[in-house]
């Protein structure tokens, strides 16, 4: 079984106090799903590890700003710092995007892409996927999808093609604002 994540993030225990903001928007650029998850209390920062580069993603202040596009197969979350830097982006490889109790959710196909605000990128769990297939959680269909968005995604990254990255300011403010 797929995990599906919902944009609320509510079984996230980590985060001691939050406020969350939802909005469909249909713009030229962008038509879906946009959440905001401001962290205003953390029971404990958390970092990741990118080889030798630990980064901060959660802590006092953070934003988490995730991108639900309908009709397709990725989702997107910014992760903004306490003084509104983006931190990386974050593009979950989706079976689908879709909307459950007023919450919209992803169900995820294990392959991410991580874009730091260096401008690297970074492909993380391949291993899982492969893994997933193996088991049966997901079908040779959904592997292939998989593949296809990851490799579709990362050609738009390297032709800067990929502007649902550069909507992400301006999409933050239109949420904080309402």
């Amino acid at each position: 079984m797929l995990k599906r994540r919902h944009g609320d993030r509510s079984e996230w225990k980590r985060i001691f106090k939050r406020q969350y903001t939802q909005k469909f928007m249909d713009t030229d650029g962008f038509k879906g799903y946009v959440t905001l998850l401001q962290i205003h209390k953390v029971t404990e920062p958390l970092f990741v590890n990118y080889e030798e580069k630990s980064l901060c993603i959660v802590d006092d202040g953070y934003m988490w700003l995730q991108h639900f596009p309908s009709n397709e197969h990725y989702s997107l979350t910014t992760m903004f710092d306490a003084n509104g830097e983006v931190v990386q982006w974050y593009i979950d490889i989706t079976n689908e995007n879709g909307v459950e109790n007023n919450l919209p959710y992803t169900d995820d196909l294990f392959l991410d892409i991580i874009v730091l605000s260096t401008g690297e990128v970074i492909q993380k769990d391949a291993d899982e996927l492969e893994e997933a297939l193996i088991r049966g959680t997901i079908n040779q269909a959904q592997y292939q999808l998989a593949w296809a968005e990851s490799n579709k995604i990362n050609q738009q990254i390297e032709n800067n093609e990929f502007n649902l990255m550069e909507l992400a300011k301006s999409h933050l403010k239109n949420l904080l604002e309402d």
